[in-house]
Parts: C-alpha cells; sequence; structure tokens
C-alpha cells in the first residue's frame, strides 16, 4: 500500500512540557485569552483542551464575576475529563472540584439529569457536567436569563451547527442573545465536513479564537515520529480484501462501513465474525466481554473488542472495560461502527483502519486522531481507507468513482492540516534578508488586502480547504484534465466568491494566492543543501528564495496524489475513473478560455499544429475545446 500522504515530526517534547502554573503550551495560550466573554478554542485531540478550559473557568469563577460554570459533553464516557483535578500540585492557584451530585455523566441512576441541572442553578455548587442531551432538554424549560453569570461550555463544538433544525446550534445563539453568560466552546475539528457552518458568520465574528494546530501537537511528542495516510482499493466484500491491511502486530482500531453504505454487506454481525475467523479462532469471553483470539499461525493470544455488538449490556460491559485500560497489553483490536471516535482515549493505538467512504472530515479527522496519541509504544501512526474500486459492471460507477476522489481530496486536506505551516510575506528586489524560520517569501505575492482576509488566513484557512476540495468542479479537476492555472486563477476564485460574497475582488484574489501558494507548498517536497532549501515544483527543484507567484500559479496541487492514485490501481480502472470524469466536464468558461488561448500558441509553436479534440492526453484535448469555444464566442459577438 502506498500512502499519499507521509508527514514527519522532530519530536520536540514541547507539547507535553508544562509552565510554572503547570499549562502546556496550548493550555497557555487558551488561559492568555480567558477574559474573552466569547472564546473558541480548537486545538487536536490529547492537546489537553479539558485542563485548559479548567484553568479559563476557575478564573473566571475566581476572578471574573462568573457565578457557575456548566459543562456540556456529547456523551457520558467524555465526562471523565472533566473529573475531579489536584490543578494546585502543578502550580496553579485552585483545584477543580465537581460535586458528585452535579457530575450528571458518572450518575447512572433514575433521577432526572434535567431536574438536578435545575436544582444546580438555585445552589450555591459551582460546577456542573452534563451532556449536550441534558443541556438541550434543560434549556427546552427554562428563560435564557437562567444562564445570566454562567459560563457555558461547550466540548466537541463540532456538533453545534447554523441549521435550525440543531437545537444545540439554536441554543448557542439564544444564550448568546438574551443573557449575559460567557461561552467557551473547544473542538479538535477544524471543519464540520458538510456543507452547514457551525456557526453563522456574525454569530462566530463575536468569538476569540485560539488555534493549536495539528503540527504543533505532533511535532512536540517525544514518541511518535511520523504519520501516515493511505488508500488500499479492493473489488467485491471488503471482509475478502481485509487480511490484506489488518496487521494484528499493531495495535488497530477497524471501523466497519456504515450499514447504509455501499460497502456493507448489511449483516453487521456476520462481518464481526468473518474478520475474527480471518484472524484466527475465538478461545474464550471473559466477564469483560473482551473476545480472547487465538490467532493463526502461530498460536498468539489477542484481545478483541466487539463495539458493534449493539444488546445494551454487552456494549456497557465492553465500554466499561475499555474506559479502565491502563496497560499496552489490555487491548490488541478494537472493532467498531459508530464509537471509538471522537473524545475515545486508547494511547497505544498505532492504526486506524477504516472501511468505506466517510463523506464527514469531521469523522475522518477525529478517527486519525485516535492513533496520533503520543505513547512509547510507537515512532509511527497510520490511517488506512479501505474503499472500493469503481467496477464498469456496476450501474452506480459514477457514485463509486466520485467517493473515490472524494475520499483521495480528503486526504490532501488533512495533508494541509497535519503538515507544518508556513508564513508567507512578499519578496521584494531591495530586501537581502534571508527567510526566518517558518517564513517563505515570495516575488509577485500579495499580503492579505485587508483585516476580513487576514482573519480567514489566520483562523478558518482549513475551513476554506475544505470547502474548495469537497467542490463538484474542483473534484472533476483533480486528475490534471483541467490546467492549473485554470485550478488557480478561475475555479479556486469563484468558490471564494461563494463562500465569502462580502469581499470585493482586491480580497479575493489576495486570498485565493494564499490558499494556493499554502497548498502547494505544503503538498510540495522540500529539500536542504547546505544552507540553501529547494521546493519540488513541475518535476524539478527550485530554489526557494527564487519562488514567484507566477511558477506556483502553474501547479496543480491535486496532480501528485492522482499521480500515486494512477500507480495504485489498474488501468482499467483509471480509465474507468478518466470516463466517469469526461461525461460530467466542467463547462468551458470565457476566464478558462482566455487562460488557454495562450497555451495554444505556444502549443501551435512546439508541435507544429494545432490541439486535436481527439487526443487521448485530456489537457491538449482541453486546449481544443477552448479553440471551439472561443470561435464560437468570436462568432457570437460579430453577430450580435
Amino acid at each position: 500500500m502506498t500512502n499519499l500522504v507521509n508527514v514527519t515530526y522532530d519530536q520536540t517534547g514541547e507539547s507535553k512540557s508544562t509552565n510554572k502554573l503547570g499549562m502546556r503550551a496550548m493550555q497557555s495560550r487558551a488561559y492568555d485569552a480567558r477574559n474573552a466573554q466569547y472564546l473558541l478554542l480548537k486545538a487536536p485531540p490529547a492537546s489537553g483542551k479539558s485542563r485548559a478550559l479548567m484553568f479559563v473557568a476557575l478564573d473566571k469563577l475566581i476572578n471574573q464575576g462568573i457565578k457557575k460554570v456548566i459543562v456540556a459533553v456529547p456523551e457520558r464516557s467524555i465526562g471523565a475529563s472533566f473529573a475531579n483535578t489536584d490543578l494546585m500540585r502543578y502550580g496553579f492557584y485552585a483545584n477543580w472540584e465537581v460535586s458528585e451530585n452535579y457530575n450528571l455523566c458518572t450518575d447512572e441512576g433514575s433521577r432526572s439529569k434535567v431536574e438536578a441541572f435545575k436544582k444546580f442553578l438555585k445552589s450555591d455548587e459551582k460546577i456542573l457536567v452534563c451532556t449536550h442531551s441534558t443541556l438541550r432538554f434543560a434549556y427546552d424549560s427554562l428563560d435564557e436569563t437562567a444562564f445570566d453569570g454562567t459560563l457555558l461550555a461547550i466540548d466537541e463544538f463540532h456538533h453545534v451547527s447554523a441549521d435550525g433544525a440543531n437545537r444545540l446550534g439554536e441554543l448557542i445563539r439564544s444564550v448568546m442573545e438574551k443573557s449575559t453568560a460567557h461561552i467557551v466552546a473547544m473542538t479538535g475539528s477544524y471543519f464540520r465536513g458538510d456543507s452547514i457552518p457551525v456557526l453563522l458568520p456574525e454569530d462566530e465574528e463575536r468569538f476569540k479564537k485560539v488555534t493549536y494546530n495539528y503540527y504543533e501537537q505532533l511535532n512536540g511528542y517525544e514518541f511518535l515520529k511520523s504519520l501516515g495516510i493511505g488508500y488500499h482499493f479492493y473489488q467485491g466484500r471488503y471482509t475478502s480484501a481485509i487480511d490484506e491491511v489488518l496487521d494484528t502486530d499493531k495495535k488497530t482500531i477497524l471501523h466497519i462501513p456504515n450499514v447504509n453504505s455501499g460497502e456493507s454487506t448489511k449483516d453487521k454481525h456476520r462481518e464481526v465474525d468473518t474478520i475474527l475467523s480471518l484472524i484466527g479462532e475465538v478461545e474464550d469471553v471473559t466477564e469483560d466481554g473482551i473476545i480472547i483470539i487465538k490467532r493463526h499461525g502461530d498460536g498468539k493470544l489477542l484481545k478483541v473488542a466487539d463495539l458493534v455488538n449493539d444488546e445494551p449490556k454487552e456494549r456497557e460491559k465492553v465500554a466499561s472495560y475499555l474506559r479502565n485500560m491502563n496497560s499496552i497489553d489490555d487491548m490488541d483490536l478494537i472493532i467498531a461502527l459508530g464509537m471509538a471516535k471522537e473524545g475515545f482515549d486508547w494511547a497505544y493505538c498505532e492504526h486506524a483502519l477504516t472501511v468505506g467512504y466517510r463523506s464527514s472530515l469531521t469523522e475522518i479527522i477525529q478517527i486519525i486522531g485516535r492513533a496520533t496519541r503520543d505513547s512509547n509504544n510507537k515512532t509511527h501512526a497510520q490511517f488506512t481507507n479501505l474503499i472500493a474500486q469503481p467496477d464498469a459492471h456496476d450501474n452506480e460507477v459514477k457514485l463509486s468513482v466520485n467517493n473515490m476522489l472524494k475520499a483521495i481530496t480528503a486526504s490532501l486536506l488533512m495533508e494541509q492540516v497535519l503538515a507544518p505551516s508556513f508564513k508567507f510575506k512578499p519578496q521584494f528586489e531591495e530586501d537581502k534578508e534571508p527567510n526566518k524560520k517558518g517564513e517563505i517569501k515570495i516575488k509577485g505575492f500579495k499580503l492579505p488586502s485587508s483585516k476580513r482576509v487576514g482573519d480567514i488566513v489566520e483562523s478558518d484557512l482549513n475551513d476554506l480547504k475544505a470547502t474548495i476540495l469537497q467542490d463538484a468542479d474542483m473534484l472533476k479537476a483533480m486528475p490534471g484534465n483541467v490546467d492549473a492555472e485554470v485550478i488557480n486563477q478561475v475555479l479556486i476564485p469563484k468558490i471564494i466568491r461563494l463562500k465569502y460574497p462580502e469581499l470585493d475582488e482586491e480580497e479575493v484574489d489576495s486570498l485565493r494566492q494564499y490558499v494556493v501558494v499554502d497548498s502547494v507548498v505544503k503538498n510540495a517536497e522540500i529539500k536542504e543543501e547546505g544552507d540553501k532549501k529547494f521546493i519540488k515544483m513541475a518535476d524539478k527543484f527550485v530554489n526557494i528564495d527564487e519562488l514567484h507567484i507566477d511558477l506556483i500559479d502553474q501547479i496543480n496541487p491535486f496532480q501528485q496524489a492522482f499521480e500515486i492514485l494512477s500507480k495504485s490501481v489498474t488501468t482499467g480502472v483509471l480509465k474507468l475513473i478518466q470516463e466517469s470524469i469526461e461525461s460530467t466536464r466542467i463547462s468551458m468558461s470565457e476566464e478558462e478560455a482566455v487562460i488557454l488561448y495562450s497555451k495554444i500558441i505556444a502549443f501551435k509553436q512546439e508541435k507544429n499544429r494545432l490541439p486535436d479534440i481527439n487526443s487521448l492526453d485530456v489537457l491538449e484535448k482541453r486546449m481544443a475545446e477552448a479553440l471551439i469555444f472561443l470561435k464560437k464566442l468570436k462568432r457570437e459577438r460579430m453577430n450580435g
């Protein structure tokens, strides 16, 4: 299996080092913004978001006049992250203490959580921990002013949506509008993975944003050195190919496909049984519900957790066992369907293996996050997506091709999120200063032309890239059948205008430059020779000090991924992909035709002929189409 993405890290150990108050780098960054009424904290799994909230919340209780803190989590198991914590032993000035009566995530009794919530608001207690659903139900029976003087902390904030049908999103908007409450929103996901924003732009503008990116987190680990993202393609049933990618010597979380997906056999329990039989023979099932398997070949005993089994008592036994694991020997393989994603902590996990296309980018980043915890048993973390190959005899061939391309573009976005970030600046002739660490100067590059563009670059670049990479026309352009300059100068600006209609043309152009430069540089290979750095552009290495925006605009950020894809599938499958894209081509625009016209002239000079509409070269064919388009446009204007 070839990885589409390989990222290496420096193992600096900085992610876990703490200051005199006992705060890691991310937590200190959040604490610096503690006076904000609305705080949005974007940080990856294992970076310590729950403790960051404790520091901020305690300061608000002690120093800012806040009377109560309400912490809401998606499910009860995640509530354990907000249990009593002795912070003073690490240097902080107060401890996090939650009364047993008001940690509603540990209470398994029959009492009403909503009544307990309402009782808390009238009590002298300071902190309550509950689920999102308890918060929603309690809110329905309260006036917004009940939240006056409180801090409302929402964990896994990507569950909120601006969609009117999302009750949690409506709750947040209403509390912001009608109460004096403070809000801390936390998420490890930088995008929702669908077309509905988390917050309306005017609401999001009110939040102070603190971002600690994935590269900062992973680069600061002690043990983890590299991360790979790869795809494996199969035909027929996935259970016939699972043993090609499932290495039971690696601690693995295997997510089988949703029962409604094309990859599912529609019998999830039989799928689990088939996977178990491929591994070995079941020797025993423990009192905790853990399956003991004797592996084929060497007879090694493996511990397997089946989270697909939805019988409540059995699932709770297994879930309880997983929550209390503390040794590397406690588990070898977890098989899950909808569980073991966000908030699930198994630090020893080395491999996240997912069957089937996942439409949600949030879900993908959450799954990858299960394998990227720092642990002394691994130097490499791996995410593998097992995907069905398109089949010419399948009536759903176009859907299969589309899903494959979406999966590939998702990996491109993951690379953007997980790779190092650079600061880009214009390179002027008189500027002889060398690049600072993490800085790249580019000739012809524009700085963000307004504060709004600067804010998008600073906080929302990955969200914008997610929108670009999921665009239908962009998917069709990915395999290199659309000229790179058309992608960078026509398609990307078009998407930016739709996402940010308030931007003027100068702002659109400066933003699209930043998107293109950042995408191309992060996808490129960079090597050092002595005191110089070289970056690979269009199959040749260019001195990084000689970069020009015109050169970068000639690079298709997707091309490398498609080249790797083309080596991973058969020629027949590649032809199917091309034919499927061909049948739903992007319509020609005047902007694209104008860009291609100069290339047509260069083509004629080099080949001594015009581009051929029947050429097997997709770019030559596109130039021929542009020539036809321009002739038609000329006739229309002459007759107009």
